[in-house]
């Protein structure tokens, strides 16, 4: 990799394994809508008129039912159920859950027409990462979080579909025209709710918080993106999903004092090695385990 590379590989991982933190202090004042009502509001403020100035905005149009299940599955439901999850659940877990993602991506492939030639490392990977998503829920939850636990499989889902989605029906449409898009219409759906639900006295931190995952977390970490995109391709850019969880569980003890147990860790290093295994050898198509061209995912 070229410096310019490694600094927005080191970047995208910080930018994308923050909004744990922040998403855990900004349930405590905001509800999930609402957080999903700014934050979508404030990267579509950022990158609608980047699209717009770069003419991206109109090859979208044509292809609107895919942006709409693309806006569906990466943002409206990961978005929303990811901050309910945390309203129980340690930043440090979700942000470990949420490195599943490759392991999800496998059966959407399957069920899309697009299998995976994933060989007995693969499949040894697959099972290595859900035996870690088993560690963490098995000791490291209490029945009583088993429930926001299973909102994550909503996220970790919806952000395997997202990519999915874009392989298969998006192909070759703008990125940048797409999430601005994506954002767009979720500020719009959220805002009803959202605006209902906003309390008019908030504390100094959580409105940090949300102006951070907006602007920062959502807005320049696409920009950032995109720009290790072009720089290392697409494939190599997935890569940045095996610093992400550290960032999240780094952040969650120092910051939040939450616990790092023995299946925290366990957990961290099967689910990180099986994602590995699954994403290591190419398809014949240049994916990873039959992962879709453009990682989107910002959590």
């Amino acid at each position: 990799m070229s410096r310019r590379a490694v600094l927005l590989f080191a970047a995208l991982g910080v930018i994308w394994g923050v909004p744990y933190l922040l998403i855990k202090v900004a349930v405590r004042e905001i509800t999930p809508a609402t957080l999903v009502f700014l934050r979508c509001g404030i990267g579509a403020a950022i990158l609608l008129p980047i699209a717009a100035a770069r003419r991206e905005l109109r090859p979208v149009l044509p292809h609107w039912r895919a942006v709409l299940a693309f806006a569906a599955a990466e943002v409206a439901v990961p978005f929303l159920c990811l901050p309910t999850a945390e309203k129980s659940l340690p930043s440090s877990i979700t942000g470990l859950l949420v490195a599943a993602v490759p392991l999800a991506g496998i059966p959407i492939a399957w069920m899309l027409g697009r299998p995976p030639l994933l060989g007995p490392t693969g499949v040894a990977g697959m099972l290595l990462g859900f035996a870690g998503v088993g560690t963490l829920v098995g000791f490291d939850l209490s029945s009583a979080e088993l429930g926001p636990a299973a909102l994550m499989v909503l996220v970790v889902v919806g952000y395997a579909l997202g990519p999915a989605i874009v392989g298969r029906w998006l192909s070759g449409v703008p990125s940048l025209g797409v999430v601005a898009a994506s954002l767009t219409l979720n500020a719009t759906a959220y805002a009803p709710a959202g605006i209902l639900q906003l309390r008019t006295h908030l504390g100094w931190t959580p409105l940090v918080a949300v102006a951070t995952l907006g602007v920062v977390c959502t807005g320049l970490a696409f920009m950032v993106a995109f720009a290790l995109i072009a720089e290392v391709g697409p494939v190599r850019q997935t890569l940045v999903t095996y610093l992400n969880p550290a960032v999240a569980v780094v952040l969650g003890v120092v910051f939040l004092g939450e616990a790092f147990t023995w299946a925290t860790g366990a957990g961290f290093v099967m689910i990180l090695g099986g994602s590995w295994l699954v994403l290591r050898r190419p398809g014949p198509s240049g994916r990873y385990g039959g992962a879709a061209p453009l990682s989107v995912r910002a959590s």
